[in-house]
């Protein structure tokens, strides 16, 4: 079952797969953390953090209640990125992966939960 499904207070899961450039196997270990932010004008926000599964698909989890809706600029789209960290130091940055709707937030129902899958990427591990 879904971590989802029992936490009704953190609803909208993100999800990226990390391959390694070379060997064509899924980045694993405790050594690497990935970390992923909304990019904003002012400040990027950080949305929650991650270490790898053994298929190498880091998920953070976090709640949609976070963002501030009541800013001077008002978002209304989410700029997803995440930054791949091995023991610490940074190895690899994600495109920013821009217009994440944020009114699509509004039309799922709580504890269900959003999924969203930002693909495969491959990096130097």
């Amino acid at each position: 079952m879904s971590e989802l499904s029992l936490n009704r207070d953190m609803n909208i899961e993100v999800i990226a797969r990390l391959i390694e450039k070379g060997r064509d196997a899924p980045v694993t270990g405790s050594e690497y953390l990935v970390r992923l932010y909304d990019e904003d004008f002012f400040e990027d926000d950080f949305l929650g953090e991650s270490g790898l599964d053994a298929n190498g698909v880091a998920r953070i989890t976090f709640n949609p209640d976070d963002f501030d809706t009541a800013d001077v600029i008002k978002e209304t789209s989410l700029d997803f990125y995440f930054v791949v960290f091995k023991n610490g130091k940074e190895i690899y940055s994600s495109k920013v992966m821009e217009h994440i709707n944020v009114e699509r937030f509004e039309k799922f129902k709580m504890g269900e939960g959003e999924i969203f899958d930002l693909g495969t990427f491959l990096i130097e591990a």
